[in-house]
């Protein structure tokens, strides 16, 4: 019986779908304005074990995962450069899915993108206008706190006295508000100005907060499941996604809410504004394995602060390379002619009771990797006696697949494509997107990927290597 903590209740509750057999859940993605850094990552992979998990008790998925195409950071940066946002984002978008990729993450049913549904804001900022939960300002329209007295049942602190410049991705001093805690659904944008979108309330562009109601409901209804992200995301993001999704549809909108705690280098909180993070990709200039960074960001139990330091990283990189190393060791092992012998069936019947509690237990990591180290520990030594039958060696490597279709940590086997085979799909994927055909270029890396292999982007061009 799983369970997980809802932020909404904050309570351990059993996890119960409204739809028996199925869950759908949405999870905030990047903003592709950068390359994503290691905080985001702990985010990502939390998102990815959670899906994995529910799809190992048996659940059907649809899992949407956003892509956030704009903002004032993306606008900005794309002026700079004198192009439109598509250009600007493009590789960003590319560059992400690439390390995605190589942390060994499940890419999820839909991966929509902001503005490709400006239709569905606008239809909900339309309902919200015409209940009275938003109004219009100078051309901008905003969201009426007052109007919803359930506004902060998230976050459960109090408002009072409070401003919400930092709600916005915006300075709020450009924008007449009713009320300073009012946030911004649709910002007007002037006739010459790009980019920005035609709606019945005047040309413009979406809020932050907006984009996500309208993904979210669109591909998964009114009211779903569950919706996870960022602790950094449940105050104001989640607080505000709820009050225009219920504001709008008068329904529930997540039944659960479930939030991943900070990481941390030198135990100060990780972030792009603070200058002291590390992208996927500068871990990998310095020689780290994707497997290892995986197996770090996921080693400490979603909902405590994780502390980065590169000692931790070199021990992950050494305990994935033990836990390769067994698997190999269990398939390749003799089975000598002996009596029956049931040790390692006992203690890998043993370790997947342990880790399953330990997952159900609100996904604690920590306890399941002890349970997986607690029968490597005890299959290796049976293995050093000559004592693994044919039975126990069955049982050692279905339940390394099982652990692993959740986890992700043992890494992918051999593929058996050649070194040249692998050149001559790297140098179509160059030609495809030099010609700029994306589809065909994302075709190739989701199918090298699918075999183990992991292409990067450096600034010594493109390489690969096998996971």
């Amino acid at each position: 019986m799983l369970k997980l903590f809802n932020t909404l209740s904050r309570q351990l509750e059993e996890f119960v779908p409204l739809e028996a057999g199925k869950v759908r859940m949405y999870i905030c993605g990047p903003t592709v304005w950068n390359f994503a850094h290691i905080g985001n990552f702990r985010t990502f992979i939390f998102g990815d074990i959670l899906r994995r998990y529910l799809k190992y008790k048996g659940f059907e998925m649809t899992h949407v995962f956003n892509l956030t195409d704009i903002d004032d950071r993306i606008i900005n940066e794309a002026a700079k450069r004198n192009i439109s946002i598509g250009e600007f984002t493009a590789p960003y978008i590319e560059y992400f899915w690439e390390d995605f990729d190589a942390l060994g993450n499940e890419r999820p049913e839909v991966t929509p993108r902001a503005t490709e549904h400006i239709a569905e804001m606008i239809d909900i900022i339309a309902k919200l206008i015409e209940n009275g939960r938003a109004y219009e300002s100078d051309g901008s329209i905003y969201y009426r706190i007052a109007a919803f007295p359930e506004y902060g049942k998230l976050s459960k602190i109090s408002f009072e006295g409070n401003i919400a410049g930092a709600s916005e991705r915006v300075d709020t001093d450009k924008y007449e508000k009713e009320d300073a805690r009012d946030f911004a659904l649709w910002k007007l944008v002037g006739a010459d100005e790009e980019p920005g979108w035609d709606a019945p309330f005047g040309r413009g562009r979406p809020g932050w907060h907006i984009e996500c109601s309208a993904m979210s409901m669109k591909y998964l209804g009114e009211t779903f499941d569950l919706h996870a992200g960022g602790m950094d995301l449940q105050f104001p993001h989640h607080e505000n996604e709820i009050a225009q999704s219920e504001g709008a549809t008068g329904k529930l909108f997540s039944k659960y809410w479930v939030h991943s705690e900070f990481l941390k280098i030198d135990d100060v909180t990780m972030s792009k504004s603070k200058g002291n993070f590390f992208t996927f990709r500068d871990l990998r200039e310095q020689g780290y394995s994707p497997l290892a960074i995986r197996y770090l960001l996921l080693s400490v139990p979603y909902r405590k602060q994780l502390n980065f330091t590169f000692e931790g990283l070199k021990a992950a990189e050494s305990t994935t390379e033990r836990l390769r190393n067994f698997r190999q060791l269990v398939r390749e092992a003799r089975i000598p002619e002996a009596p029956a012998d049931t040790r390692a069936i006992d203690a890998v019947s043993a370790a997947m009771k342990a880790f399953e509690a330990a997952m159900d237990d609100d996904l604690n990591t920590a306890a399941a990797l002890a349970a997986v180290h607690d029968m490597v520990r005890e299959v290796n030594t049976i293995l050093a006696a000559d004592g693994l039958t044919t039975e126990g060696k069955a049982a050692a490597l279905e339940a390394i697949e099982k652990i692993d279709s959740v986890l992700g940590i043992f890494g992918k086997e051999d593929c058996g494509l050649l070194d040249e085979e692998i050149d001559a799909l790297i140098a179509e994927r160059q030609e495809a997107r030099r010609r700029r055909n994306f589809a065909r270029s994302d075709e190739i890396r989701d199918e090298l990927a699918a075999k183990g292999i992991i292409i990067e982007d450096t600034k010594d061009g493109m390489r690969w290597r096998r996971k």
